[in-house]
């Protein structure tokens, strides 16, 4: 009998964490947690330690270890701290990145760096450091599976190409074919696609939008995500920084990759070859489903989610996205195009400004001007090393909560 895969879940009581956790759930006997962490949920993370005996815990916030320490099972090893996170993502044959954020670049790193498989659905480490990940990729072992639904979707169609050799399945299909002609992400449209269009699109659309609410920016009509990540679909950011995830990938040039608005969510991306050819992955919206795939791997689990039933399922709409409404997209393209720093210029503001808006502080259209802005002051100097880019991450940062206050002194 084959022996289960160990698996590090790290971010393990988040959305993608506890998905993955449902996963493992129903495979059982194949795969075995080995590490979970996350950094403040300590009722959670007891309980999933309670249920999946893990080897060790980790707890990112350094002033819960105590309190996390008196409610483990007996014989469970907890660390705690700064590096918590990162010291358990090179621990087990298979670590889900599940952190969100720009938080969520060590722990690609460390999977990386030890020879491991990583199930990446932190988009954020290739966006602001692909030079720098792109090293640690070149590990023996090492390689990505990404989580993302639309990488996934790109991921399983190039692996299609070709039946996977051995050493193919070590580094992924991430060699891209020469007959790909471009690459075609999908986007749900978010929640304000219809309430764009009823505005006439364009001008009249971005300013019919520049002042929903919190509560509207989060109401997703299809997908069950975190609240950071909710608004950056409702802006489209989201998919614009899938655009330069792709890039990284699956080293394709950023005007080689399009996107598509697709409302019903079960075209999750596209390759087009020169033949004319478009190989899609098709499923309804379920992340356990690309979460399955990343651990499984070259092979599929038995459980089936997202299974579509065709006699219901009557239509697959799609269009082209409103950039003058939702220009967030198009900035994000611009990042991608300039290179070097610039994307983590632009992703740092994006987490300023989406906590602010959350918070109250800004309004939903000045999420987009703060990361338009972002690019007139970003660097385009190709980082070298970790260090590089987190500088340039806290310098935009200082200069994205900089410009927020002077927004609200106007």
């Amino acid at each position: 009998m084959t022996s289960p895969v160990s698996v590090s879940v790290v971010g393990s009581t988040g959305s993608v964490g506890t998905q993955t956790l449902d996963v493992i759930r129903s495979e059982p006997g194949r795969f075995r947690i080995e590490c979970i962490g996350a950094y403040r949920s300590v009722d959670l993370l007891v309980a999933q330690a309670e249920e999946f005996r893990p080897r060790v815990v980790a707890i990112g916030d350094e002033s819960l270890i105590g309190e996390l320490a008196k409610r483990l099972p007996v014989g469970t090893e907890l660390t705690g701290g700064s590096n918590a996170l990162v010291a358990i993502s090179g621990e087990a044959d298979i670590c889900v990145n599940g952190v969100v954020g720009f938080a969520g670049l060590g722990v690609t790193i460390g999977a990386l760096a030890a020879g491991k498989r990583l199930a990446l659905a932190n988009k954020e480490s290739l966006i602001t450091a692909g030079p720098v990940v792109r090293q640690y990729r070149n590990t023996p072992g090492a390689h990505i599976v990404p989580v993302d639904s639309e990488h996934c979707a790109i991921h399983q169609c190039l692996a299609s190409y070709r039946r996977p050799s051995p050493e193919d399945v070590a580094s992924g299909p991430s060699a891209v074919p020469d007959r790909l002609r471009r690459l075609v992400l999908t986007a749900s449209g978010g929640p304000f696609r219809a309430r764009a269009r009823e505005a006439g699109g364009g001008e009249a659309a971005r300013a019919a939008l520049a002042k929903v609410t919190v509560a509207e920016a989060l109401a997703h009509p299809t997908w069950k995500m975190g609240p950071k990540i909710t608004i950056d679909s409702s802006t489209l950011f989201n998919k614009g920084l899938e655009v330069i995830e792709a890039m990284e990938l699956f080293d394709v040039a950023v005007d080689r990759i399009s996107v598509v608005v697709h409302p019903q969510s079960v075209v999750h991306s596209m390759a087009e070859f020169t033949d004319g050819t478009t190989m899609a992955q098709l499923s309804m919206p379920d992340m356990r489903l690309p979460i399955a795939y990343a651990l499984a791997y070259p092979d599929r689990t038995a459980t089936a989610f997202g299974g579509i039933d065709w006699s219901t399922l009557s239509r697959l709409d799609f269009e082209e996205p409103d950039k003058i409404a939702f220009p967030a997209l198009e900035i994000a393209y611009e990042a991608g195009r300039m290179g070097g720093l610039v994307p983590a210029w632009v992703n740092a503001a994006n987490e300023v400004a989406v906590a602010a808006f959350l918070e109250g502080r800004i309004g939903w259209g000045d999420i987009s001007l703060l990361i338009g802005s972002s690019l007139l002051v970003a660097e385009c100097v190709k980082p070298l090393s970790v260090g590089d880019v987190v500088d340039a991450d806290q310098r935009a940062r200082d200069w994205a909560k900089k410009r927020i206050v002077e927004m609200g002194n106007k």
